[in-house]
């Protein structure tokens, strides 16, 4: 009758559903905000999640031993050159000797000069300092060509293993030890390979035991 076949048809169709419902499992959810960050490497996911301190994920750039700077004095072709800071972090400039320049960002360095200049020798100097070359990375461990490289602005983890001829068969790819030279001492951590590396940095690619 069709009646009865109907009420069994819906009697089958809910059974079905309700074993459907039964088997399926946890509906997905989106993690939180933070969660998303750490995933695209965002840079406050990276400090709170991984404990990298900020001089990494956000570096406002110091300068330390290795770095080559063009310094530019306006109108005073005799001071503008390139110099290189040496191993005690100091430049050597004509008139005023050597100026302390481990630490400071490039325009500090610059009102330091000026300073310096200011006292006895031009009367308002006007000083711009720029990088001309960054001091190298370090890469060590299970790549192909471990050493030392030049810095590349905006670098990563990912992107220095690249340089260094990419993983070697036995490496652990999934985290490194990322050692990174700070004011207060050396800061060691395991961090992804999304994490920027800095001018001075060491990236060690550790070997997989299976």
């Amino acid at each position: 009758m069709p009646g009865a076949r109907a009420i069994t048809v819906s009697i089958v169709a809910a059974l079905a559903l309700s074993g459907c419902m039964a088997r399926s499992g946890p509906i997905a959810t989106l993690p939180p905000q933070g969660d998303l960050d750490a995933l695209a490497y965002g840079q406050q996911a990276r400090v709170a999640r991984y404990g990298i301190p900020a001089a990494i994920s956000n570096p406002g750039y110091q300068l330390d031993a290795g770095d080559r700077l063009r310094v530019v004095v306006y109108g005073q072709e005799g001071l503008t050159n390139s110099y290189a800071i040496g191993a005690g972090g100091s430049i050597t400039m004509p008139l005023i000797g050597a100026v302390p320049a481990r630490g400071l960002t490039p325009s500090a360095l610059a009102a330091s000069i000026s300073g310096r200049l200011r006292n006895g020798f031009i009367r308002e100097p006007s000083v711009a300092v720029e990088i001309e070359a960054y001091r190298p990375f370090f890469i060590l461990g299970e790549v192909a060509a471990p050493g030392q490289y030049p810095y590349v602005p905006n670098m990563s983890v990912e992107s220095a293993v690249a340089i260094a001829g990419g993983f070697s068969p036995r490496a652990k790819r999934d985290e490194v030890t990322l050692t990174h030279p700070t004011a207060d001492g050396v800061y060691r951590t395991v961090v992804p390979l999304g994490t920027p590396v800095g001018p001075g940095d060491t990236v060690l690619i550790s070997e997989r035991w299976f």
